[in-house]
């Protein structure tokens, strides 16, 4: 089920529960990386991660190993798991990445997209730009309802595009670049308009004017990264490290 599921949802995470312990242990870590609460570098020790998740050793190296392919955790031989460093060499890799695959995706489905799409794609927008109008006190709570919204929109987008590698590759970048968004955050304001951003890309994808919402979505995405380079140089150098802490 859950290997279905990073075929078929790209952004958003998915519509069902977990159906077993491993997905939901699986997905618990994954937020937790991706949030920042266990840092690039950190070692991921089998038993000192059974209370944290409530989780036997074979249920959390059958979840880590699922973080493997997600390249969120790394192995080296028998020095165990540890969270994936972070760097800006490979933000940057990510974001070239991401404008090829996430493109690619938009160009598909602006072609392919029939009435529902765009019925799908007006509902996705006008849910985020209200949410976007309530944004600015940053209250927790409307953080993550704009982070639930803001991957609807992305979602709605690509959802014209029925190639299932493509929305595989799209989700496993989406979710290294949040890594990096949300460290970001973390430590500093980030000024943008982001909704601005986002209305270029509904227009233009709504217009059916495919050379002009690849360039939104391009500057959409590229933004991002300038502005995690501009507030955090020192991920110059590869932040973490395998090292036993």
């Amino acid at each position: 089920m859950l290997h279905a599921q990073k075929f078929n949802t790209a952004f958003r995470e998915a519509d069902t529960a977990p159906s077993t312990l491993t997905e939901g242990t699986y997905l618990q870590l994954r937020s937790d990386i991706i949030e920042g609460r266990l840092q690039p570098g950190e070692k991921l020790r089998v038993e000192h991660l059974k209370d944290r998740y409530n989780a036997g050793a074979g249920t959390l190296r059958e979840a880590l190993s699922l973080l493997l392919s997600d390249a969120l955790v790394v192995s080296e031989g028998q020095r165990g798991f540890h969270v994936a460093p972070m760097s800006l060499t490979d933000l940057e890799d990510i974001t070239r990445t991401r404008v090829l695959v996430e493109g690619e995706a938009l160009r598909q489905s602006i072609l392919a997209g029939d009435d529902e799409w765009e019925a799908r794609l007006v509902a996705a927008f006008h849910k985020l730009t209200r949410t976007e109008e309530k944004l600015g006190d940053r209250e927790q709570a409307r953080v993550r309802e704009w982070e639930m919204r803001n991957r609807e929109f992305h979602e709605a987008l690509i959802d014209g595009c029925d190639s299932r590698w493509l929305r595989y590759l799209i989700g496993l970048l989406y979710r290294q670049s949040e890594r990096y968004r949300h460290l970001a955050i973390s430590q500093h304001s980030i000024a943008r308009d982001v909704h601005a951003e986002h209305t270029a890309i509904y227009d233009a994808a709504l217009a059916r004017d495919v050379e002009k919402a690849l360039a939104a979505i391009e500057t959409h995405i590229q933004l991002t990264f300038e502005a995690i380079r501009s507030i955090m140089p020192e991920l110059d150098q590869a932040s973490g490290s395998t090292e036993d802490r």
